[in-house]
């Protein structure tokens, strides 16, 4: 019962983040899709045993292929797919957690919980740049073939 929560409850996100930056009504659906299943990756990936960080990275790489796929096909800035299919992935929980360590004086755990943030968004922002390095070395080659 709990993947059925997790596919749903991401797929709203995405696709309501989408609403929120005034994505095309058209592409909705496809930014749901592309945020459940960078989410569904994640949750795999972390279910299994890998560390959030890696795992991260490999959703975000995820994201930004389906990202890029879904523009072509619709002939939608890619830039849509990618924010509203990250958005499942950003550590806001744990960003407001580390926000009421600070508040309560709780240094040790606010830093702990602050240095995961930072590690989890820099593990997006990598994934993304992986992915478009990766995109763009196989464009490269197939327009030399």
């Amino acid at each position: 019962m709990t993947i059925i929560t997790q596919l749903v409850m991401s797929f709203i996100a995405a696709a309501g983040f989408g609403i929120l930056f005034n994505a095309p009504r058209q592409a909705l659906i496809q930014c749901g899709l592309t945020g459940m299943s960078g989410w569904i990756l994640y949750y795999t990936l972390t279910s299994v045993g890998l560390e959030a960080v890696p795992a991260t990275i490999f959703a975000a790489m995820l994201v930004a292929v389906l990202s890029q796929i879904c523009a072509k096909l619709f002939k939608t800035p890619v830039i849509i797919f990618n924010v509203s299919g990250i958005i499942p992935l950003v550590p806001g929980g744990i960003a407001y957690d580390a926000m009421h360590h600070f508040v309560q004086n709780d240094y040790y755990n606010a830093v702990q919980l602050s240095a995961q943030v930072m590690l989890l968004a820099g593990a997006i922002a990598m994934g993304l740049v992986f992915s478009e390095a990766g995109n763009q070395i196989v464009r490269k080659i197939i327009a030399k073939v």
